[in-house]
């Protein structure tokens, strides 16, 4: 028995042993996704670790992912393969650079992309996905003033979609910005017949391209059930493309390209999850989601009121910011990154 195969059935055993429900994202290797209950965007996975009886969640994504999980679910035990798996979002918004800027702005509403960590959580108003933005937004009225963080692309493009001013927090996607608008304008002219999808934290030159922008459960949904077309440019991360095979494989599914020759279309901090580590994970019961009191109540806040408003309920919005004062964010957050952070300056 290979050693792949051997840890598969580790994991299924070790699985059904312990009772734990596995969540994959769709940047996960394909291995991890075919072994998950559920794979999905990250609204997708919050929903399911919110509403699942089982009471141990294993998330396979990146850490604030399963920090949200346990901010939904705070009885459950959640935990993540390697607590290295961060966000270059996340890495991009420090809590203190992002509590000056809420600070300076105490009567605006802030929106925070999901993407982010859970003490910038703490001192949001609403949460949003890159799948119920639109939605969320919509539920704000119209003359409260919003900031918007920490993905400037997203919010760049739901600003013209929506027609709805915002000051933006200036944080990127490190994949999905290095996408080339002009080597996709040339495989667009290699395959005329093909339809464009991005994922809206790309920059604008791509979304100009595209024929459908949206989450990554949004483009795996075109793909699934366009059937009229059988090529498909995808920019967004290369792990989508495994759910997209298994629901077309009889469309030819073509990476949308990088500038230059890197592999940049592969998150590195998904890719730190292994079957290896999954198994660890589901044995040990470890590395569990830890989340100070303090953070965790303020933070549940911004993360129920999304909940809520993608449900169809309606919400209370506050009339101003107060700083809740919390303990400081964990150093690691700075030191963890594999890639090279630049300043911000916001």
């Amino acid at each position: 028995m290979s050693n792949s195969l051997q840890l598969r059935d580790e994991i299924l055993k070790l699985k059904a042993q312990k009772q734990v429900l596995l969540l994959a994202h769709y940047y996960e290797d394909g291995a991890i996704q075919d072994l998950a209950d559920h794979v999905g965007d990250s609204l997708a996975l919050a929903q399911w670790g919110a509403r699942s009886e089982q009471q141990i969640v294993l998330l396979a994504g990146v850490t604030f992912m399963a920090e949200s999980v346990k901010l939904l679910s705070p009885q459950k035990i959640v935990i993540a393969p390697d607590l290295n798996a961060g966000c270059s979002l996340v890495e991009n918004s420090p809590y203190q650079k992002m509590l000056e800027w809420r600070l300076r702005h105490p009567q605006a509403l802030m929106v925070t992309y999901v993407n982010s960590s859970a003490h910038v959580k703490a001192i949001t108003d609403v949460c949003v996905t890159s799948s119920n933005a639109e939605k969320v937004l919509a539920a704000i009225p119209s003359d409260r003033e919003i900031l918007f963080g920490p993905d400037q692309n997203l919010g760049r493009y739901l600003m013209k979609k929506l027609n709805r001013p915002m000051q933006l927090w200036a944080g990127n996607c490190d994949v999905h910005l290095l996408f080339s608008a002009r080597r996709l304008e040339q495989l667009r002219a290699r395959y005329p017949k093909a339809r464009v999808l991005a994922h809206p934290e790309c920059d604008e030159g791509i979304l100009r391209q595209a024929d459908v922008v949206g989450s990554t459960s949004r483009l795996l949904q075109e793909v699934k059930e366009n059937r009229e077309v059988q090529q498909f440019i995808v920019a967004t991360e290369l792990g989508i493309f495994h759910q997209m095979r298994l629901a077309r494989p009889d469309a030819e599914l073509i990476q949308s390209p990088p500038e230059g020759s890197c592999a940049c279309a592969e998150c590195p901090y998904m890719k730190l999850n292994t079957l290896e580590k999954i198994r660890n994970s589901l044995r040990d019961l470890s590395p569990q989601i830890e989340i100070p009191f303090e953070v965790a109540t303020q933070a549940r806040t911004s993360l129920d009121r999304m909940m809520r408003i993608t449900d169809g309920e309606s919400v209370s919005w506050p009339e101003h910011f107060v700083d809740p004062r919390l303990p400081a964010e964990p150093p690691y957050r700075a030191e963890r990154g594999l890639i090279p952070r630049f300043t911000l300056e916001a």
